[in-house]
């Protein structure tokens, strides 16, 4: 099935309205992600149907009318090929996204999408989470972080809640473990500044396994000795 009707379908049968404009620009981006996973590993998820729901309609689980409304910051942490923020842009062209990623490669990758899309207020940055998150420019700048498949929510928390504001959130993408990732991360919430607000379960269409949107609350600022040196929330979890 080609991509564009693989979208309309999958979007259809989760309730999202994408206008054609919207289909357009993520037919697009698909095209980039195939052509440029030839020469690198973006994704090893390149059919049409898998990429219209695992890849987009997944990221677009993470939309709230609530938080997305206006035009917040919005950083998506160790965000890879674009996912969950390129997609959401797109959805919600007002927020102003920043995608951060540790591989130069990658960052290439994301700039010529927002190049090819004519994204406007999109920054892509070249570096890891726990030095950016150090530096005046991005520590609690941001109204909301975003991030999928990066590490588990201890790990995870360490790496984003430093880039938020006193009131913001973060809105972390899990997988069928999302219940004893939270329970295993009371501690890095304490330490944090954070607090769970919701773990909203997620059906994407044609599959039956377990997904959930978790949302943290950023409810004071992040001590300075987090996030610790490079390599070391992942080695050592709170």
């Amino acid at each position: 099935m080609e991509f564009t009707e693989a979208l309309r379908a999958a979007a259809a049968a989760a309730g999202i309205a994408l206008s054609e404009a919207q289909l357009a620009a993520f037919t697009r981006y698909y095209e980039l992600l195939i052509a440029w996973n030839e020469k690198m590993n973006l994704t090893a998820i390149t059919a049409p149907e898998d990429v219209a729901v695992k890849h987009i309609i997944d990221s677009l689980a993470a939309y709230d009318a609530a938080l997305f409304g206006g035009a917040p910051t919005v950083i998506d942490v160790g965000t890879g090929a674009g996912f969950p923020g390129l997609p959401l842009k797109i959805f919600a062209p007002s927020i102003r996204l920043t995608l951060m990623d540790s591989l130069g490669k990658r960052v290439r990758f994301l700039e010529t999408v927002v190049s090819e899309l004519c994204l406007t207020d999109v920054a892509c940055i070249h570096a890891r989470a726990e030095e950016a998150a150090r530096d005046q420019a991005h520590r609690e700048r941001y109204d909301l972080a975003v991030s999928r498949a990066v590490a588990r929510l201890p790990v995870l928390l360490e790496y984003t809640l430093p880039f938020v504001k006193r009131g913001g959130n973060l809105l972390a993408l899990k997988g069928r473990q999302y219940e004893d990732e939270a329970r295993e991360a009371g501690r890095a919430l304490k330490l944090l500044g954070g607090a769970i607000e919701e773990m909203r379960p997620v059906h994407l269409p044609g599959l039956d396994d377990v997904r959930a949107v978790i949302s943290v609350r950023k409810e004071r600022p992040t001590p300075r000795a987090y996030p610790r040196k490079a390599g070391t929330p992942a080695k050592k979890p709170l």
